[in-house]
């Protein structure tokens, strides 16, 4: 299958990549982190008025009626940027798994960025800020469960049906497969940036054989997984959307493990932005199912 972005697309991830930069995400992701949200919600609403949580709402409930291609250019961009908040469940999933009154009460107000939704799959992310929960009629006594990144916070709902299977899952895997193709390219590109400034023996880190060897292998890794993250949005196959997020798995971790190692101990600091990056494609990596998951349903 043979996968090339339009000219409308790829002005689409250009103009997300240009707000982005420019809207201190590293800020709103530590902020999120304890609870604080107001610069989180203010890049959220700015990716509403660029059109992101209307994608995939059907034009009759005020969306963009767009399609899964256009979701992954998206997500991409949310990825390489590490943006926090209920993204994949507001954008990907409730679009879909929202019917009937739900869809007319609702919709309208995600498609403009006004509301959020968190989906239990098993565990909601943000439902405590989250105004609509798809599977259940409130938040309730929702317990509260640490993640490996902060940012990401997770609650157990008791009483929730959990969304495991369906379109609108493997619409959220779809959108998590390509948060984690962005968040590894950011991860090589931050790499490869360190590796021609840092010297050893009188030399950049980045001339010396070894460490060309490791970038080009995580390189080469997200190149093979993209592809198969953009043919699952055009196949809309479920054994295709699994493979994805295996690929995309695989390779955001490879490329978080060569980052580390490029930049040694500095990448370790609470203070550095790798670590950002290093702790969401860790809890991204079992988010809509962890690879055992996901390879058992190929296999299926």
């Amino acid at each position: 299958m043979r996968f090339a972005l339009s000219a409308e697309q790829r002005d689409f991830a250009t103009g997300l990549h240009d707000y982005l930069a420019g809207a201190d995400t590293a800020a709103a992701v530590r902020a999120w982190g304890r609870g604080r949200h107001e610069l989180g919600l203010t890049i959220l609403r700015g990716l509403a008025e660029i059109g992101v949580p209307a994608l995939l709402v059907p034009e009759s409930h005020g969306g963009l009626g767009a399609d899964p291609a256009d979701l992954v250019v998206a997500f991409e961009a949310i990825g390489y940027h590490a943006v926090p908040g209920p993204l994949v469940e507001s954008a990907a999933v409730a679009p879909v798994a929202l019917t009937g009154t739900d869809a007319e009460r609702w919709l309208p107000s995600l498609a403009v960025g006004k509301a959020l939704a968190t989906v239990p799959a098993p565990l909601a992310l943000d439902a405590d800020i989250a105004d609509v929960v798809v599977g259940a009629d409130a938040v309730g006594d929702a317990e509260f469960v640490r993640s490996i990144d902060p940012a990401r916070r997770l609650f157990r709902i008791p009483g929730a049906a959990p969304l495991t299977a369906g379109r609108a899952f493997d619409l959220g895997v779809l959108a998590v497969s390509a948060q984690l193709l962005g968040a590894g390219r950011w991860l090589l590109d931050a790499a490869v940036a360190h590796a021609k400034q840092r010297a050893q023996y009188g030399r950049p880190i980045g001339q010396y054989q070894a460490v060309k060897h490791l970038l080009a292998d995580a390189a080469t890794h997200l190149e093979l997984a993209r592809p198969l993250v953009h043919g699952a949005a055009v196949t809309g196959e479920s054994r295709d959307t699994s493979a994805a997020k295996v690929a995309a798995g695989d390779a955001a971790y490879l490329a978080a493990r060569t980052a580390l190692q490029v930049h040694g101990a500095i990448g370790y600091t609470a203070e550095h932005d790798l670590g950002l990056r290093l702790t969401k494609v860790r809890a991204l990596l079992g988010a809509w199912g962890d690879g055992r998951f996901h390879r058992k349903r190929v296999l299926a």
